[in-house]
């Protein structure tokens, strides 16, 4: 349970430095800073679980693209995560939107290095 917790909470911290760095990442509806923040909490579940879901899927079938690319294929399923994540978003009616590929590409790298050093500071107790 802490582990899924800190791993909300670290996806949660990375969305919020995507989403502040980049202008075309966005999670606003005009509301409250109490809504703006449970909206990034459940963007943050909704998020971790298509990386936990869907992702070993997208990896698995084009395992001959990371071998080709020596990995930074990593980037690219990181951007189709994150766009999938605002689509699933818009259907929850949650006001996150990622507004294209590029700035998806950019925000999954934004979001990969953020999620690791807040792993790194709050390591697992299990």
């Amino acid at each position: 349970m802490t582990n899924f917790v800190v791993k909300t909470l670290a996806n949660a911290a990375a969305l919020a430095v995507a989403i502040w760095l980049l202008a075309g990442i966005t999670l606003d509806d005009h509301s409250s800073l109490g809504r703006r923040a449970l909206a990034l909490i459940l963007v943050a579940l909704v998020f971790g679980l298509v990386n936990i879901i869907v992702k070993p899927v997208v990896k698995f079938f084009s395992l001959p693209l990371f071998i080709l690319t020596l990995g930074l294929f990593t980037l690219v399923v990181n951007a189709l995560m994150l766009m999938l994540t605002s689509w699933l978003a818009g259907k929850l009616d949650l006001s996150f939107h990622v507004d294209g590929f590029w700035t998806a590409l950019l925000g999954g790298l934004i979001i990969s290095v953020v999620s690791w050093a807040v792993n790194m500071a709050l390591p697992d107790k299990n």
